[in-house]
């Protein structure tokens, strides 16, 4: 994957403006923080964080990816200020999950989301090497 940075730009923290990749696309459906039963081990909103990503990982692993084969993410979160109050604590769960991998990235703030617990729900696209 190459990061697309434009001359002049400033360095976006915590995504990259755009990236580059060839190989074998994997499209992963919004995930939610709730574990593989689908239940919910907490509302606290960190803590679904890194449940989503965690289920992203665990998907994106059965088509043999790994999370430096991301190169897109969507975020929905049903509370913009809950997201900003938790930046710290959301970053930390990144990096303990996906690393210091840093793809495409845009968030929404939407009204709901479909599961009622839900605080946040991600899609995202991998690209796999073709070998």
């Amino acid at each position: 994957m190459i990061v697309l940075q434009p001359d002049g730009w400033t360095q976006p923290k915590g995504y990259s403006n755009g990236v580059m990749a060839e190989g074998r696309m994997v499209f992963i459906g919004g995930q939610i923080g709730w574990n593989a039963t689908q239940e919910f081990e907490t509302d606290e909103f960190a803590g679904q964080v890194k449940q989503t990503l965690r289920n992203i990982v665990d998907v994106l692993a059965v088509a043999g990816g790994k999370p430096e084969h991301i190169t897109r993410m969507t975020w929905y979160v049903v509370d913009k200020a809950e997201y900003l109050a938790c930046q710290k604590e959301i970053g930390a769960a990144y990096r303990e999950v996906i690393g210091n991998h840093f793809p495409a990235m845009a968030l929404v703030q939407v009204v709901a989301l479909i599961e009622d617990r839900a605080r946040v729900e991600i899609e995202a696209t991998a690209v796999l090497s073709v070998e």
